[in-house]
């Protein structure tokens, strides 16, 4: 078989526009491609729901790929053991209720669970605001190509539609920074963003289940940045929680969704 580069080149151009195009509304679009929002694309898709995850970085996975201070394993409490048996995880117990797992094994099953079941992810796209509409609630989001916001180009962004936002950002809680500063006397949750406390795992990884929710109208937080945004503490290379928000905050959807 002889090759030819225009007609390659055509195949990419011609396919990546016709799925970000028909990207441009959807159901849900979860911003940030760490662990939490990967479980959440996964049972999201699987309900029906139109879904797609944007992620600034060329991967997707956020710090899972690199386990514990670049060891790759991570751990997994008993309470989010069912999730890894969902993603056919490998792991095995390292003491009563303590399960270890191959980090980059479990992204890599992530990623490949959320996109089988039929949620889009576009890498190497920032998220740089919302879009509201009526009483200020969040209808959408503001993207750009991450290479403009690198190079600080002066290069205006695009739209996309979505009934709900997730965001999933981790640390920076970006999403919802930019409704706090942007949104005049917009409050996310009780106190507005608070910042994360200091690592603590076991109080950290506990308050997921509560910090996991909606914050503003149609703007959701899961994983680290649900906690950034109430003030718990961080919780280091223990990703059940993780795991556990992905979920919730999927299941939080569909019921409201579907």
């Amino acid at each position: 078989m002889k090759l030819d580069e225009v007609t390659i080149s055509r195949a990419i151009i011609d396919e990546f526009s016709k799925v970000f195009l028909d990207y441009t509304e959807v159901d849900v679009a979860l911003v940030g491609g760490g662990p939490a929002n990967l479980v959440a694309a996964k049972y999201l898709a699987e309900a029906g729901l139109k879904t797609v995850i944007y992620e600034k970085k060329l991967s997707v996975g956020g710090g899972m790929w690199a386990g514990g201070m670049m060891f790759p394993r991570i751990v997994v409490q008993e309470e989010a053991r069912h999730i890894l048996d969902d993603f056919d995880i490998n792991y095995h117990e390292y003491e009563e209720g303590y399960y270890i797992a191959n980090s980059v094994e479990a992204v890599g099953k992530l990623i490949s669970a959320s996109t089988t079941a039929g949620a889009e992810i576009f890498n190497l796209v920032n998220v740089e605001d919302v879009m509201i509409r009526d009483n200020d609630e969040v209808c959408g989001l503001v993207i750009n190509w991450t290479a403009v916001e690198i190079g600080r180009l002066h290069v205006d962004p695009l739209a996309i539609r979505a009934r709900v936002v997730v965001d999933g950002t981790g640390h920076e809680a970006a999403v919802c920074n930019t409704v706090q500063r942007k949104v005049p006397g917009a409050k996310l949750g009780e106190l507005g963003v608070v910042g994360e406390k200091p690592m603590w795992a076991d109080v950290g990884e506990r308050m997921l289940v509560e910090t996991t929710k909606e914050v503003y109208p149609n703007l959701y937080v899961d994983g680290m940045a649900a906690n950034a945004v109430a003030g718990a503490p961080r919780m280091g290379p223990v990703f059940g929680g993780m795991l556990i928000s992905g979920k919730q905050v999927a299941d939080l959807i569909i019921e409201r969704l579907k």
